[in-house]
């Protein structure tokens, strides 16, 4: 059975970006319709004009579309991928979510599959830390939290159960096929259960 899935994301420099674009072709070929949005920017135009990865990130992605709650609304599996914060989610996807408390009031977020991937400057910097802070939004969303596990023997090699994750050496090196492996076994996961659980639906 078909799924919507939604891939938001936040990059500042494009190392996320790129796992966003695992998850979306993962998502596509596990047979989902995918979405994929960035979150607003939030930080001042002085700021990314003064970093020049910043800036050239912004206008090469200027054409994704930015996410709306209708995207959530949409999707049965939400993929969120961000770079960490001093350990945890980046403050323009957290401003994204914050702006879900409608729906969550009413019951929209509940009953989805979530899962996430993230990215940090050096190794031991927050990746487990920052994907455990994401998903105590959905535990509050009374989600369905996917994560890869060691499912697969690459796991072993990517050393982490709760999500795709990469380390940039403070943005120089992009996600490498581990990282862009694991990414794309999470949302892989995510999809599968996701579709498991409308055919479930579907049945009764």
């Amino acid at each position: 059975m078909k799924v919507n899935a939604a891939i938001i994301y936040y990059s500042a420099t494009g190392i996320t970006y790129q796992m966003a674009l695992a998850a979306q072709e993962a998502a596509q070929k596990a047979g989902a319709e995918v979405r994929l949005r960035k979150v607003r920017e939030l930080a001042p135009d002085e700021a990314v004009s003064s970093n020049e990865g910043w800036a050239a990130h912004r206008l090469a992605t200027q054409e994704v579309p930015e996410a709306t709650l209708d995207d959530l609304d949409w999707a049965q599996a939400v993929i969120f991928g961000t770079p960490t914060r001093y350990g945890n989610v980046a403050a323009q996807l957290k401003q994204f979510i914050d702006t879900t408390g409608s729906m969550w009031a009413q019951g929209k977020l509940a009953n989805k599959v979530y899962s996430g991937f993230c990215s940090t400057a050096t190794a031991h910097g927050g990746q487990e830390s920052t994907l455990l802070a994401l998903f105590n939004t959905v535990y509050h969303w009374g989600g369905i939290v996917i994560t890869p596990g060691y499912t697969e023997p690459g796991q072993f090699v990517s050393g982490n159960p709760y999500g795709g994750s990469h380390t940039s050496n403070n943005g120089t090196l992009p996600p490498d096929q581990v990282a862009l492996t694991a990414t794309a076994l999470t949302t892989t996961r995510a999809v599968n259960l996701a579709q498991s659980l409308a055919q479930t639906t579907a049945g009764q």
